[in-house]
């Protein structure tokens, strides 16, 4: 916990969320990295994170997170996305 203290008190512009419950978890390859897309219990943003290998799915499952928010533009439309820098099941 106190990597994380660290790490926010360094970096304006990360959060941190604790014990919250993923609703949905999809995994797919793009290159030679796996794209990780993560709903959250009360949150409409997507979180994004990647990975060299598949890793277990996380629906149903309590974690924290440790992202930025960001704005990406697909279409010519803007849209809000976290990217996640820390996950770890609570």
């Amino acid at each position: 916990m106190a990597d994380v203290k660290k790490l926010l008190k360094k970096h304006d512009q990360l959060n941190q969320l604790d014990m919250v419950s993923v609703v949905s978890h999809v995994q797919r390859e793009t290159d030679d990295w796996v794209l990780n897309t993560i709903m959250v219990e009360g949150y409409d943003v997507p979180f994004k994170y990647r990975r060299k290998k598949v890793y277990q799915n996380l629906k149903g499952a309590r974690v924290n997170l440790t992202y930025y928010p960001e704005t990406t533009q697909v279409a010519g439309l803007d849209f809000e996305v976290m990217n996640v820098v820390r996950i770890r099941r609570s």
